[in-house]
């Protein structure tokens, strides 16, 4: 079955475009700063299902350009989903763990209250509740830390860091799990597969690696598997002050995503090999 898919340079839209009958649209096709836009073309496409894989991303930025995040993380989504019910087709969003506040050591379920401490947060739960509240077959579906071997991200900046330093400094409170980007787009295309068929699985899921890290944990097995030879000192997130505030406790509940779905939570280590093979990087 053809599905569309916002997004067209992101980490998750480059896994999703490698798979057959996948329409993957750029903002050259589809700017999400204009949601009217967004609807036409679902409609100018007709596919049996949409997935909407781009996103306002510049979690500091978003600081100070709120209005345009959350124009492109609240109102295009809920735009799509609404264009998705009109037309009775299945639609798969990409939320994120910033839209918990962070606190305390239990893996948030998907049913937890939500209380972003950033705009990036703040305009990502704009979009989920834009989407629950348009009707249809849906599936928003947080993750965390996603890596690939695509674009800049934590595992690109470590080994090029890791190469030019002999000690890193990296923070250690902050729990979660990084997500390689091509175990979700297998997630959200066996979602968007299921929904068409079970509508009522729809629904709010998380969806993020195991086990759980810190981000100096991450730090020191990306440059292990890459044989890098740098060593990295745990800090506290307060030494190492950015403009957008980060939640300390990021793990996630996956248990309702496999209940549902029969989709596990995949072992970010074996993600992580894949993505420094792909960078030429594994040692």
């Amino acid at each position: 079955m053809s599905i569309l898919v916002f997004g067209k340079t992101g980490q998750l839209a480059r896994e999703l475009a490698a798979y057959d009958g996948v329409i993957c649209l750029g903002r050259g096709q589809a700017d999400l700063s204009d949601p009217d836009a967004c609807a036409a073309a679902i409609r100018a496409h007709a596919p049996a299902a949409v997935i909407n894989a781009a996103a306002y991303t510049a979690v500091d930025k978003a600081e100070e350009e709120e209005a345009l995040a959350t124009i492109i993380n609240g109102d295009a989504p809920g735009a799509m989903a609404r264009t998705c019910t009109a037309l009775n087709i299945p639609f798969v969003t990409v939320s994120t763990d910033y839209v918990f506040d962070g606190s305390g050591e239990a893996p948030w379920k998907p049913e937890d209250a939500t209380a972003p401490l950033n705009a990036y947060g703040r305009s990502k739960l704009a979009g989920e509740e834009a989407v629950r509240a348009a009707g249809g077959a849906y599936a928003a579906l947080r993750t965390s830390w996603v890596v690939s071997a695509h674009g800049g991200n934590f595992v690109k900046t470590m080994l090029r860091l890791g190469k030019e330093r002999v000690r890193l400094t990296v923070v250690a409170d902050q729990i979660g799990a990084p997500t390689p980007a091509r175990d979700i787009a297998a997630a959200c295309l066996a979602i968007a597969r299921q929904l068409r068929e079970e509508p009522g699985k729809s629904g709010t899921y998380h969806f993020a690696g195991a086990p759980e890290t810190s981000w100096a944990g991450f730090a020191r097995e990306i440059l292990a598997r890459a044989g890098v030879e740098c060593d990295v000192e745990d800090i506290p997130t307060a030494a190492y002050p950015t403009p957008a505030a980060r939640p300390l406790n990021s793990r996630l509940d996956c248990t309702s995503l496999e209940a549902v779905f029969g989709i596990p939570q995949p072992d970010w280590r074996m993600g992580l090999t894949e993505v420094l093979k792909d960078l030429g990087e594994l040692a």
